[in-house]
């Protein structure tokens, strides 16, 4: 009789536990039992400790977001770029003590991977030594915090594999990365790091996550002679900055079919000066040319299409934010053209642009009885010089007066037409791959 008893309680727990670990993988059942565990301080972390930081990002007084980092150079700092991307200064206390001390500028950021090197004023600290080759899959992780009672506790996992989430080579965990723990660093058995620690949701279920150290020692390696500030990581840019780029003669892209060169309009100086200040921080370096429309052109830009594989979706993620339409009578898209592409107007009424990616007009040549069906269709009146030009030379006129023509090409049109001749998917994805690999500022 006391064994019946006992069937309710036990038909409960095991219910209780079923559901606690629907949506999870086989291999992750055990994340919060056998292999995700809260340890006592463990000898050697010591030293590691002061590096690892709690981070505050503010705008003015205002605060913004809240996570960790670690020292990664003698005063520099690597955390998530998300953490920080619209602040104008972080204040950053060791976590095993009370000090305090302040950031306000950058040595560089990757906005694809999401890091950002901070510089940190008037501290200095042994770095976290960097794993930079690839973790093994299941492989011992852990990351650290300190408890109430200032004692360190080890909190242990493993690494599942490397895969691409979110358009970017990432670890998958099986740490529970909480959201103060954002920007942490994970290490493995040898107390290097690994990478930097958060989460997302990825195909419905959270997920631990980490960014590979190799990108931040790449960074490290690329980082900037001169120091910029936080408050320059955003669209605007100071009067400075703009006459400078206002005298820029032009910008090579350089392919794996050939160079084109570029030059930016003044007359869009936002454009202008965001598509310089990603080249600056290299952001178009190795994307793919993920878009191409016989008769029409090629596209790129894209952050998710760095790290892409056959069958990825891309061409969906940007740096972050989008610019305002600034449409210019007498900048049209005439052949050779270049414009920056946006959301349909069903989801995007402001007809707001990309913040990165741009097309090449390659086009074709059009008959009065195609314009004037396009000026119908979009209610647009084409000038005489529109209509000549279109018929003559050719471009894509069912675009003028709703999307932003920045620049245009002044040499290396037959490399954009070779590109456009390629063989692509039913997603107009080449099915060889076509890499911008580098751009450079021609002073």
């Amino acid at each position: 009789m006391s064994k019946m008893k006992n069937i309710p309680a036990l038909f409960f727990l095991l219910i209780f536990f079923s559901c606690t670990n629907s949506g999870q993988n086989e291999d992750e059942k055990t994340t919060d039992t056998a292999v995700q565990k809260e340890k006592s301080a463990e000898t050697g972390w010591e030293d590691v400790m002061p590096a690892v930081v709690n981070l505050e990002s503010f705008d003015g007084a205002r605060t913004l977001e809240t996570g960790q980092g670690f020292f990664v150079g003698g005063d520099v700092i690597a955390t998530r770029y998300s953490l920080v991307s619209q602040a104008d200064h972080v204040v950053i206390s060791p976590i095993n003590s009370n000090e305090k001390f302040r950031s306000s500028q950058y040595v560089a950021v990757d906005r694809i991977n999401d890091i950002i090197l901070l510089k940190a004023e008037g501290v200095k600290r042994r770095p976290v030594e960097l794993y930079t080759g690839t973790v093994p899959d299941g492989a011992k992780t852990i990351y650290l915090t300190l408890s109430p009672a200032k004692t360190i506790q080890l909190f242990t996992g493993k690494l599942f594999n490397r895969a691409t989430v979110q358009g970017t080579k990432l670890y998958r965990i099986s740490n529970r990365i909480r959201k103060a723990n954002f920007g942490a660093p994970v290490f493995v058995s040898s107390k290097k790091a690994i990478g930097i620690a958060f989460a997302d949701v990825v195909n419905y279920e959270t997920q631990s996550l980490v960014i590979p150290s190799s990108y931040i020692f790449r960074l490290l390696e690329d980082s900037n002679k001169e120091l910029l500030s936080l408050e320059s990581l955003r669209s605007g840019t100071n009067e400075k900055t703009a006459a400078e780029n206002r005298n820029i003669k032009g910008l090579l892209l350089e392919t794996d079919m050939g160079n084109i060169t570029i030059r930016l309009f003044n007359e869009t100086p936002e454009y202008r000066d965001n598509f310089i200040k990603l080249v600056k921080e290299n952001y178009y370096d190795s994307l793919l040319i993920h878009r191409v429309i016989a008769n029409f052109g090629i596209q790129s830009g894209a952050a998710d299409t760095r790290y892409a594989e056959e069958g990825d979706l891309i061409g969906w993620k940007g740096p972050g934010y989008t610019l305002p339409a600034h449409i210019v009578p007498g900048l049209y898209h005439k052949r050779g053209m270049i414009g920056s592409p946006r959301k349909p107007d069903t989801h995007n009424q402001r007809r707001r642009s990309d913040g990165s990616q741009f097309y090449i007009v390659s086009g074709r040549r059009y008959s009065d009885k195609e314009l004037d069906e396009l000026e119908q269709q979009n209610d647009y009146t084409f000038s005489a010089q529109q209509r000549q030009v279109y018929k003559t030379t050719g471009g894509a006129p069912h675009l003028d007066g709703t999307y932003t023509v920045f620049g245009e090409v002044i040499s290396g049109m037959d490399v954009v037409d070779k590109i456009a001749a390629v063989e692509t998917d039913d997603d107009w994805r080449p099915l060889e791959d076509i890499r911008l690999k580098k751009v450079t500022i021609l002073k």
